[in-house]
């Protein structure tokens, strides 16, 4: 038993990832507030829980950011069966800080709707759901229930992201986070703004809104007052257990909650991993991002090698672009340098329209492409691991992440060390070496600074000016 004025004992929280990359900043924010956190790329037997005993923070990273809802209706149920029966006070469908999701492919709606009825089986459960998508941290802010995204230097409605406004599966032309979530699902979605939440307010709103029944309840944070103020609500009103939707900015604001409470003590000094010399790194992202990034890293010490992601539509033509791919990175890294093994380096690349063209042509349906792809870097990935004193490796893009740790072999993560907000350093669980024990970095396509690679390869040293 937890003594009054603590944290209870067990999970804290239980978590879906919906692409990986998002999973794993999950842990990040868990494990670096001094609470042992893993991540399953599948469900978890007894066996693979007893593993981790003391995990605070338990979750399952999956792919359904890139799936259609018939998908996520054969496939999440068991998922949530798993995540309730751990008895974590709050269960998370942890979904991207810039709302990725369409009716068609990823909604976030979808998967609510499938949740509900599977973790709202206890009587005392909350009749409720927090939805929180912002988290200043990684400079995501919400106001007065519209979404805002950094890009460089400046701060964008996200519908006029110059990343998101593009995305090429789910672009954005919607900020307001309770119409965007509304064309997924008839569920009704709430909004406690930052004026309640800054006013002391926030209790009486959310009496109201669970007063005229149940909703979900998108909760405005703009800054570390209204982070606190939303972790708080949610902690106080967690009765049996609850539901949430949310990027990392529930973790934050729990976390932020906690230490402000003082349930949680302050976090330890993270580790500092050591520099590596080489880091084989895949990349399947097409964002501006991205590219800025693999711009860096060409510059210092990586060298650029391109996939054609078109030949991923037809079987023969993909096995030949993975093999002349792999071989020209075995090369680059016989020869001292870091492989960056990419499909497209932003947007414009011709590749991306290469691809698309190839997918108008052929039968072969895009999430399978996408999957064919994803594996093709794991695969590549793997022929790299084998070269003599590889320790760590990066991959690129979120939903590519996912494909790409699964080809590889890996069953679990847990976050080892902070690199950049939302990219943590992972250490890998497998079978068998050189998987089991790898370090391993996975980075969303709109996260971390132009030097990221760098920063990686260093171990979280800022990297400018490296080699």
């Amino acid at each position: 038993m937890s003594p009054a004025g603590a944290l209870p004992d067990g999970p804290l929280v239980a978590f879906y990832g919906d692409d990986f990359t998002g999973a794993s900043a999950v842990m990040e924010v868990m494990a670096f507030a001094g609470l042992q956190s893993v991540m399953f790329l599948d469900i978890p037997d007894a066996a693979s829980l007893a593993r981790f005993p003391a995990a605070r923070c338990i979750g399952i990273a999956g792919i359904a950011r890139s799936q259609p809802p018939g998908w996520m209706a054969r496939e999440l149920p068991p998922v949530f069966a798993a995540l309730e029966r751990l008895g974590a006070p709050v269960i998370q469908y942890k979904i991207c800080s810039t709302l990725d999701s369409a009716p068609h492919i990823g909604s976030i709606g979808a998967a609510l709707e499938i949740a509900l009825p599977i973790v709202s089986r206890r009587p005392d459960v909350a009749g409720w759901q927090p939805l929180v998508v912002a988290a200043p941290a990684i400079r995501r802010y919400q106001a007065f229930g519209t979404l805002f995204a950094a890009f460089g230097a400046e701060v964008f409605r996200l519908d006029l992201h110059p990343v998101m406004r593009r995305h090429p599966v789910t672009p954005m032309d919607e900020a307001d986070v309770r119409a965007h979530l509304s064309r997924q699902t008839a569920h009704p979605f709430a909004l406690i703004d930052l004026l309640a939440l800054k006013s002391g307010a926030a209790q009486t709103r959310l009496n109201e809104i669970r007063a005229a029944g149940n909703a979900a309840v998108a909760l405005d944070v703009i800054d570390e007052e209204t982070l606190v103020a939303a972790g708080a609500l949610i902690w106080a009103n967690r009765a049996g257990g609850l539901f949430a939707l949310g990027s990392q900015g529930l973790e934050y604001a729990l976390v932020a909650h906690w230490h402000a409470a003082g349930l949680l003590p302050p976090p330890p000094t993270p580790p500092r991993p050591a520099a590596t010399a080489l880091l084989p790194t895949v990349s399947g992202s097409v964002s501006a991002t991205t590219a800025e990034q693999i711009a860096w890293a060409a510059d210092h010490g990586f060298t650029p090698i391109a996939l054609e992601a078109a030949a991923a539509t037809d079987p023969a033509r993909w096995q030949v672009a993975l093999d002349t791919a792999a071989a020209e990175a075995a090369a680059a890294l016989a020869a001292g340098r870091s492989p960056l093994v990419a499909t497209a380096r932003g947007p414009e690349d011709p590749a991306v329209a290469r691809l698309a063209e190839a997918l108008a042509r052929s039968a072969a349906e895009p999430a399978a492409v996408n999957q064919r792809i994803g594996e093709g870097l794991g695969l590549i990935l793997a022929r790299l691991l084998r070269h003599p004193g590889i320790s760590r490796a990066a991959v690129l893009g979120g939903d590519s992440s996912g494909h790409a740790c699964r080809a590889l072999g890996i069953t679990a993560l847990e976050a080892v060390a902070p690199l950049a907000p939302g990219c943590p350093l992972c250490r890998a669980h497998g079978s068998a070496a050189p998987v089991d024990g790898l370090e391993i970095a996975l980075k969303g396509g709109q996260m971390g600074p132009p030097d990221i690679l760098g920063i990686i390869r260093a171990g979280g040293a800022t990297a400018h000016g490296s080699t």
